[in-house]
């Protein structure tokens, strides 16, 4: 029983790590509103290696409508400017030599509604996350029969394992209803 027991809660915590991936992939998604955090996967050159922009700038969001990077070391301005048209974020910087200013333009319908697909595609991609983790679970507990482990007591597990998963995939749906609440607001 308690190889049980550590199968649910190993998969709790992988279940709950699906759901804070999706939370953060959310966070890239940006919704109109300047964030500092819409940066953070963009990398820059940095003395021949690639690294994180907040390792090399303060990213800062003076107001609603703006971001501005200021970077450490004034050499590298070029390089993050570079990183930032080459990136897939969609932004225009403005470099004025101390520092890059991003305006954040107000979104489209066009643009909301692919932001939304998006938001969407990355809903899935946590489901199937959760549901793998569902399966591989699953298919631990089964093995726990030939190790003699009672039927009984592996169908009750792989029941509170499917409950395991339904929360889970609640909560993704809940986090994919304020996004979307977030990304129609005009």
């Amino acid at each position: 029983m308690e190889e049980i027991e550590m199968y649910l809660e190993e998969a709790k915590e992988l279940m709950d790590n699906s759901v804070k991936h999706f939370q953060q992939e959310l966070l890239k998604i940006r919704a109109g509103k300047a964030m500092p955090n819409m940066l953070d996967g963009l990398m820059v050159e940095y003395y021949g290696a690639m690294t994180p922009i907040n390792q090399v700038a303060s990213v800062s969001t003076p107001d609603a409508r703006t971001l501005s990077i200021k970077p450490f070391e004034k050499s590298i301005i070029g390089e993050i400017e570079k990183a930032i048209i080459n990136s897939d974020l969609g932004l225009n910087p403005q470099n004025d030599g101390e520092q890059i200013r991003i305006n954040i333009p107000p979104l489209t319908e066009e643009r909301r509604i692919n932001l939304m697909k998006q938001v969407k595609a990355e809903a899935e991609n946590g489901k199937i996350s959760v549901r793998n983790v569902r399966k591989e679970t699953n298919d631990s507990l089964k093995a726990l029969i030939k190790e003699g482990v009672s039927e009984d007591a592996v169908k009750g597990a792989e029941g509170d394992v499917q409950k395991l998963t339904d929360q889970h995939v609640v909560k993704i749906d809940e986090l994919v209803l304020a996004k979307e609440k977030e990304i129609m607001t005009i």
